[in-house]
């Protein structure tokens, strides 16, 4: 019975020791998180989603963007690398392109080639033939370790983010792999950076983000629209006007974390809320100490994502329009929406399909 006592109080010493002092990759930052006021008011719980189908991508998982072609067909990018086009009308779906690691945020440019932030590479080109290049993969003598999601303007210009600059998605084994790590430091890794295609004069236009994600473009191109996920808030940064080169806070508190930021009709900006907010990450935001213990916990004992179905529409002001949820989650981690006149088509970080509800079924 001694000897049992004995390796025991040693078993235990080694774990304090490991979970106090094991190297891990975050360096957590102290902040606070607002109170988490959950699904209620503006985002009180309800079924708009409960009607969606989807279109089957078989073999293919995790259209985590969409675009509409200059040829009426939706492209997506997918986790394989691979960018699938979609005959909206017939819902046949086809490989179009490899474009290899992890592409996420894909774009329609003015001359009908598609523009893509790939987690792994940088930003790519695709031709409307499928041949992908690279058109940026540096920024100021330093590979792109995590592009995200992009905007382009009619003259050219690339708005895209980069969620990280220190965890990168190729190096910690997938987007959202990193994305937890980074998420979790809260440490301003994040930026948003303007890259002119025309001359590749590139520059930072907002850095110091908490997991830089979506970004939007006005239809009038005045400002962006910006997701920090790891805040829980949309920022607004003017591109022209009297408070051009500044960025502003429009919705903040939200209950989950927003994801890909898309362009949508009649002024509308769509955000997917990828998963609720994590009581215990929220608890433990002003305890940088205890969250490098976290990290130190087997991965099932961690903070991941909870399976949730909701979507919002906002103004570029930051008015909520619409909050459409689906409570049983059939289509859970919905990352953004892509709208056309008849639907509204659903991305999502994972899953073999994408989900789509007709606008006509929905009330406002």
């Amino acid at each position: 019975m001694r000897r049992f006592r004995s390796l025991l109080i040693a078993g235990l010493v080694l774990l304090s020791l490991y979970l106090a002092a094991w190297p891990v990759p975050v360096d957590p930052v102290a902040w606070q998180a607002p109170e988490d006021r959950g699904l209620s008011g503006a985002f009180a719980a309800n079924q708009a989603l409960a009607g969606a189908r989807a279109i089957s991508l078989d073999a293919h998982e995790g259209p985590e963007d969409v675009t509409v072609g200059h040829d009426g067909a939706l492209y997506a990018t997918t986790d394989s690398g691979t960018i699938l086009r979609i005959d909206r009308d017939a819902a046949v779906v086809s490989e179009f392109a490899r474009a290899g690691g992890r592409p996420l945020g894909i774009e329609t440019a003015s001359d009908g080639s598609l523009l893509i932030a790939n987690a792994y590479s940088g930003i790519q080109r695709i031709s409307p033939r499928g041949e992908v290049t690279v058109l940026l993969g540096e920024v100021d003598g330093k590979p792109l370790v995590y592009a995200d999601d992009l905007a382009v303007s009619r003259d050219g210009i690339i708005y895209f983010s980069e969620a990280s600059t220190k965890f990168g998605a190729e190096a910690w084994n997938g987007s959202y792999e990193a994305s937890l790590l980074d998420i979790l430091e809260h440490g301003g890794n994040g930026r948003v950076i303007a890259f002119d295609s025309r001359n590749n004069d590139v520059s930072v236009l907002v850095d110091g983000l908490n997991f830089a994600n979506g970004v939007a473009i006005s239809s009038d191109e005045r400002f962006l629209l910006i997701a920090e996920t790891g805040s829980y808030r949309i920022l607004r940064h003017w591109l022209r006007g009297p408070d051009a080169g500044t960025t502003e806070v429009i919705i903040d508190n939200l209950p989950g974390f927003p994801d890909n930021v898309n362009s949508g009709e009649e002024g509308r900006f769509w955000v997917g809320l990828v998963a609720p907010r994590d009581a215990k990450l929220d608890g433990l935001s002003d305890q940088p100490f205890l969250r490098k213990v976290v990290q130190r916990l087997p991965p099932f004992l961690r903070p991941s994502a909870v399976p949730s179905s909701h979507v919002i529409a906002i103004s570029g002001d930051g008015d909520m329009l619409m909050s459409l949820q689906d409570p049983a989650a059939r289509y859970p981690a919905m990352t953004g929406v892509c709208e056309t006149g008849e639907r509204l088509y659903i991305t999502r970080l994972f899953g073999h399909d994408l989900p789509y509800i007709d606008k006509a079924t929905l009330t406002r």
